[in-house]
């Protein structure tokens, strides 16, 4: 008699659909609770930076008093989305449901949260990392412009080289980060699956789609040109590629 049974997936499993259904509510609290809650500033990821550079930006009002990198803020961020840009929560979701849901079918409801959480941290901690480099770059850089007296804003209108590396200090948010580590997962687990993008009228296989994702990121970090937070992004996809590396070496059954 044959132990074989049949599980039919879920086309909307649990934890996906309660990860976006957080993201939403904390967006739409985000928008619509009075500015005195000051929701997008408490759950941002503020850089650890060198205590004189945050003194300088507190006294120019780039920051408040009190304001700046929380321990907590390293969970908190992945359930904030840029109030300005809505284009930033609708890709992250519409992402997490296009390969979220394949990769829960697959582990299974709590390893899946487990994966997401795990990316989500790594993706913390590489651009905590790079932020704090920059963030002491930019306070050397400040000294050097006026060693008597170090002013961030007389240094900036002086510099436009220094006014390049302001963007350092600035807070992260939003779920990219944990979102690639499942984008890492699924290429790695379904190499030769075909997915289209938009404005790109062919398909392309999963295991090149990360490939290309993965060097604009790296393009996009290392030439530090826009907003984004590209080693996040990094930091999220080679936390989930080691991740799934290991767990493929551990259980070989789950993925056949």
């Amino acid at each position: 008699m044959s132990g074989f049974q049949f599980t039919r997936p879920n086309t909307f499993p649990p934890i996906v659909k309660n990860l976006i259904i957080i993201n939403v509510l904390v967006y739409m609290a985000q928008l619509f609770l009075p500015a005195q809650y000051h929701v997008t500033r408490t759950l941002q990821l503020y850089p650890i930076m060198p205590e004189q550079l945050h003194e300088m930006l507190v006294q120019v009002g780039f920051y408040e008093p009190g304001e700046g990198f929380k321990p907590y803020q390293i969970a908190t961020h992945l359930f904030a989305h840029s109030p300005q840009l809505y284009v930033h929560i609708l890709f992250n979701m519409f992402a997490l449901f296009t390969f979220g849901r394949v990769l829960e079918n697959v582990w299974g409801p709590k390893r899946f949260l487990l994966f997401y959480f795990i990316c989500g941290v790594g993706a913390a901690a590489l651009h905590l990392a790079i932020q704090y480099y920059r963030c002491d770059a930019l306070l050397q850089a400040v000294i050097a412009q006026n060693p008597d007296a170090p002013n961030i804003v007389e240094a900036v209108k002086q510099n436009p080289h220094i006014a390049n590396m302001v963007g350092a200090v600035g807070p992260a948010l939003g779920a990219s980060g944990a979102i690639m580590g499942l984008f890492i997962a699924f290429g790695y687990l379904f190499p030769n699956s075909e997915l289209y993008f938009m404005f790109i009228p062919i398909p392309i296989k999963a295991k090149w789609a990360v490939l290309i994702f993965a060097g604009i990121d790296l393009f996009g970090g290392l030439s530090g040109t826009d907003n984004v937070a590209h080693f996040a992004h990094l930091g999220g996809a080679l936390t989930g590629f080691i991740l799934v590396l290991i767990w493929t070496k551990w259980s070989r059954k789950r993925f056949y």
